[in-house]
């Protein structure tokens, strides 16, 4: 054989023998694998989100989550990828034209908190039920068993700082003007800042709540007491998943929500649907006592039942323009139709002795349309932070509510009669609207500062139309009554413009920021009344054509020093406004009793705060502790007095509570709040929040200055007993409190619950108890210069709950995974 043949055929093998492993290797899948950690900690990240994609196939996208101990492991077919690195509040990390032709394991991956986070600390890990940060506690509502089947304000009640009274109300810290945001905007949602709604949203339907008591410049300056963030759900997993919730209840209470999510490598569309039947019995009772007048004393005795009927969806669509770039539409409608019917007896005493009873029964419906369309753009420059937003917001509500209104005499034993009792219509019709729009830039500077700046305009105009009819003696026809029926126009401009600069200098970072906004508030009443009519009614000048503008400046300030990984102080100052809203405003009485009304202040001017709070943090390895101290003083500050008018009815005197400003109201505080997971299948929280406040101011020439002292408590235990089954049990206790007039005696309550996995993880079955002890009741003594009263008010009764959860495509842990972003204004649109 030839030299030339022997070395033709040895090219030929070796061609032969490197095609064969070439196209061995093409064949087979190669994996990229590593460890995910916090930079500071040094612990693992759970849940951070490996995203992989190749440059020649656009088509291509893999990935997947970390497991507990942050490691991952994917099988990728040989070829050139870029590998992105991601978790919620940290810096993300891309490895670029990564050349995988063999097993790649890309080591311990340390990320850092984001510069464009600088005010944000993470300081306790998955295993708790609350993540505390520089600014906010944020509870992860998905953990709560015993809001299963419930409402958002159910959940509310549940987080620390916060308070939910027996109406629905909300506080932070013990003062009810704090700002409730949806996905860090205002929004029809949250009833156009009224709360009945958050009594009607399920649950089930909301991610997270962040508490932020104190709030940087980038937020709205709207609420003394701080911010409520309710952040909603919107999976960041590839593919298709969700889950659909049923509950049963008593009293009567059915529901149904499902929610859906589709991701893929360009778009994510998501879906949060439900409906809600509920009907929720209350009842009252006021025993007033009369210094003077034609009776001694009368007793009323109310009976509730509401009928809510209620159907929401939530859909949105988030489009991927680029890798660094993203366009997010969703739109929000709500439905409701409810039906009341309040009975109110009515004992009239001469002497203790009963000398006349009434019934009067008023039948209200409601018919609401509420519509929120959203669109938010975001374009980032760069990974490191740079970026720029921009947010559009639409909405639309309209309420028509008619109530029908009779009174009959069951005794009569005055010496001249009771008189005609006239039955009454009344017609209330509401219709609001609302724009936002908002822009908003940051830029980091170096690895350790960023610079943010943004616009953000607020328009809103309400427009409420109000119709009496009362029945003529004579015809016993209903008549318009010309006095008391009216339109009032309301409506509230703000602007505003905002700038912050945070830095971290070794073991100290700060953020500081300023605020201008200009606030207009006008508004007027089309009535039959005079202006002197209408002065004379109240017993003080009354503009019922107003135009007001405020101009303010709203500094923040906050600092953290961290004495070790696991240990720091935080001070924050801010100023805040607390605006009147129309329902304040109006002045024209409500009519649901003919002897208790409230009316609107037109006088009522914005009141201002100043707020600072010290704060402390440790963490060991199964315990958090946090605790702050905190000062408020505030000017103009709120107060509901009640009056009596000096007008009788049926020989009772007719007694108005108003709203007025007062001088000043200072309020100091403390509160301590522990996280401990002793064991796993043990879960400890508890908190306790101390208040005084001082309010100083007269009205009217009388002085309505009080002092008062009180707390309110909660604690919580998740217990994980043998076959997948949790208990869970909540106590709330609120501390007796007092104002100028009203003593009020504290209130505890009882929630328990039990959930068990079922369907291989894929479901949870749970029956849990609110107010197990039906105790939920609001007792209270007002004192004023003509009477005495004594009330108490339970506005829904004990109620247990059976609920069912299925998770499609997803597991129970997978439903726990951490987001991307954290909600805020000034970070991406979750809808």
């Amino acid at each position: 054989m030839t030299t030339k043949k022997l070395l033709s055929i040895s090219i030929l093998l070796i061609f032969i023998f490197s095609f064969s492993q070439y196209s061995h290797a093409q064949s087979k899948n190669f994996t990229i694998s590593g460890k995910v950690v916090d930079d500071a900690l040094n612990v693992p990240l759970e849940y951070a989100t490996i995203s992989i994609t190749r440059a020649d196939d656009p088509s291509f996208l893999d990935g997947g989550v970390t497991d507990i101990n942050g490691d991952f492991a994917i099988p990728v077919p040989p070829g050139t990828y870029s590998i992105k690195v991601e978790f919620i509040s940290y810096e993300t990390k891309t490895f670029r034209n990564k050349e995988v032709n063999s097993d790649l394991n890309l080591g311990t991956i340390k990320l850092g908190i984001s510069s464009a986070n600088l005010d944000e600390v993470v300081v306790t890990a998955e295993t708790t039920q609350v993540e505390v940060r520089l600014d906010k506690k944020i509870y992860n509502i998905g953990k709560d068993l015993t809001t299963a089947g419930g409402t958002v304000s159910d959940a509310l009640n549940n987080v620390p700082s916060v308070s939910v009274d027996v109406e629905g109300g909300i506080s932070l810290r013990g003062n009810e003007n704090v700002r409730i945001l949806i996905n860090g905007k205002p929004s029809a949602m949250a009833g156009f800042g009224s709360t009945d709604v958050l009594g009607q949203l399920p649950a089930n339907a909301i991610e997270r709540v962040e508490v932020i008591t104190s709030p940087s410049a980038r937020y709205d300056a709207e609420g003394t007491a701080g911010i409520l963030n309710i952040i909603l759900r919107k999976e960041k997993t590839l593919g298709f998943n969700g889950s659909l919730t049923t509950n049963i209840g008593d009293p009567a209470d059915y529901g149904v929500t499902a929610n859906a999510n589709w991701r893929t490598q360009k778009f994510n569309l998501f879906n949060t649907t439900g409906f809600n039947y509920s009907n929720a019995p209350g009842n009252a009772n006021f025993d007033t006592r009369y210094f003077d007048g034609t009776y001694d004393r009368v007793i009323e005795d109310r009976k509730y039942d509401r009928l809510r009927r209620g159907f929401n969806t939530n859909l949105g669509l988030e489009y991927y323009i680029t890798d660094m770039s993203s366009i997010t539409a969703s739109a929000f409608y709500r439905l409701g139709n409810n039906n009341d019917e309040t009975r109110n007896y009515t004992n009239r005493y001469v002497n203790e002795e009963l000398v006349a009873q009434t019934l009067r029964k008023e039948r209200e419906a409601e018919d609401d349309n509420s519509l929120q369309f959203a669109v938010n753009y975001i374009n980032k420059f760069n990974e490191d932070g740079h970026q720029l937003t921009a947010d559009f917001q639409y909405e639309y509500d309209k309420e028509k509510e008619p109530s029908f209104i009779t009174e009959n005499i069951l005794l009569d034993n005055t010496p001249n009669g009771l008189g005609f009792l006239a039955s009454e219509e009344t017609i209330n019709k509401e219709t609001q609207k609302e724009y936002l729009a908002q822009v908003d830039y940051v830029l980091p500077i170096g690895e350790d500062s960023q610079f943010e700046a943004g616009y953000r305009g607020n328009f809103k105009n309400e427009i409420t139309d109000y119709t009496l009819k009362q029945e003529d003696e004579q015809t016993t026809q209903l008549i318009v009554n010309d006095t008391l029926t009216n339109i009032f126009d309301y409506t509230e401009n703000v602007n505003a413009i905002y700038t912050q600069y945070g830095s971290k200098f070794g073991n100290f970072s700060f953020l500081l920021g300023l605020r201008l906004e200009n606030t207009q508030l006008t508004g007027s009443i089309d009535s039959e009344l005079t202006d002197e009519e209408i002065t004379a009614a109240f017993g003080f000048p009354i503009d019922t054509d107003f135009d007001n503008n405020y101009l303010g400046l709203f500094p923040t300030v906050n600092l953290i020093y961290e004495l070790s990984d696991t240990e720091n102080v935080t001070l924050g100052y801010n100023r805040r406004i607390n605006r009147p809203r129309g329902w304040f405003i109006n002045p024209f009485p409500s009519r649901s009793s003919r002897t208790n009304i409230f009316q609107g202040n037109p006088n009522l001017a914005p009141a201002y705060s100043s707020a600072f709070d010290l704060g402390y943090l440790k963490r060991w390895k199964k315990l958090t502790l946090t605790s702050s101290v905190y000062y408020q003083h505030e000017t103009d500050a709120f107060e509901r007095v009640q009056q009596g008018t000096g007008q009788l009815f049926d020989g009772i005197e007719i007694v108005r509570t108003i709203p007025i400003n007062l001088a000043t109201n200072e309020r100091i505080g403390a509160e301590i709040g522990a996280l401990y997971n002793p064991a796993k299948w043990l879960r400890l929280n508890g908190s306790i929040n101390f208040f005084q406040f001082k309010k100083e101011g007269e009205f009217n020439g009388r002085d309505y200055s009080s002092e008062s002292t009180s707390w309110f408590g909660r604690f919580s235990s998740k217990v994980s007993l043998p076959a997948s089954i949790d208990w869970q049990t909540n106590a709330n206790y609120f501390g007796p409190s007092e104002n100028s007039q009203t003593k009020s005696d504290g209130i505890l309550s009882l929630d328990v619950a039990l959930s068990k996995e079922i369907f291989n993880e894929n479901a949870t079955i749970s029956l849990n108890a609110r107010d197990l002890l039906n105790s939920r009741k609001r007792s209270s003594t007002t004192t004023t210069e003509t009477f005495i009263q004594e009330s108490e008010f339970q506005w829904r009764q004990r109620q247990i709950t059976l609920s069912l959860t299925y998770r499609f495509n997803q597991q129970k842990n997978q439903q726990r995974k951490r987001q991307m972003n954290g909600g805020e204004e000034g970070g991406d649109f979750e809808g």
